[in-house]
This record gives structure tokens, sequence and C-alpha cells, in this order.
């Protein structure tokens, strides 16, 4: 899959995944980099930005046997911004799967 689509959905899986509840960083990168073969690497700054922004928060949580795990957790105006962007996914995957199966004939 292309860099560009997978830039283009992180902060949409990331929303979507801390909806279903607190996940700590390296679980959400994790399951993203299993899911849609993204690195851990690319995963934080999303978090990161998505803090500043307000969309997210977090805290810290003692870990079994190590140090405290970081954990975020989706904001009112995250999860506005999330259904906003799940409008705005089903659109355009909905414009671009009738224009595959048209074959690419545009009219």
């Amino acid at each position: 899959m292309q860099i560009q689509f997978k830039k283009g959905v992180l902060e949409l899986c990331v929303l979507a995944m801390l909806k279903n509840g607190d996940r700590y960083g390296y679980d959400v990168a994790n399951c993203l980099s299993n899911a849609i073969n993204v690195s851990d690497g690319s995963v934080y700054p999303v978090l990161r930005r998505l803090k500043q922004e307000g969309c997210v928060s977090s805290y810290l949580e003692e870990a079994s046997g190590g140090p405290p795990r970081k954990y975020y957790v989706i904001t009112n105006k995250g999860t506005e911004l999330l259904d906003s962007l799940v409008r705005d996914w089903s659109s355009f995957s909905g414009h671009v799967n009738n224009i595959l199966t048209r074959e690419g004939n545009l009219q």
C-alpha cells in the first residue's frame, strides 16, 4: 500500500482505536503496524499532535515489571473530529469505489 494512503488515514485510525478505550502508545502503534503496516515511528507524532490539539489527553500508569506507560484517551473534541473524519472517509471512499467499479470511466 502506498505511504500516502497510510498517512491519510492514521489520524482516523488512531482516534477510532481510542474511542474503544484508553490505550498506551506502543499498543496503538503495534496494532496499526500489524493492520496497515506502518512504522511505530509514524504513530507517535500523530498522538503528540492530537494531544496538542486537545483531541486526546494522556495519563501515566504503572506497568508491572517496567516503566510507567503513557495511556491516551480520546476527548470530546477528539470524538467530534472522529465523527467528522468518518463522514469524510465514507463519502470519499464511496466516490473512489464508484470510480473503480465504473473502471475509471468518469462521467
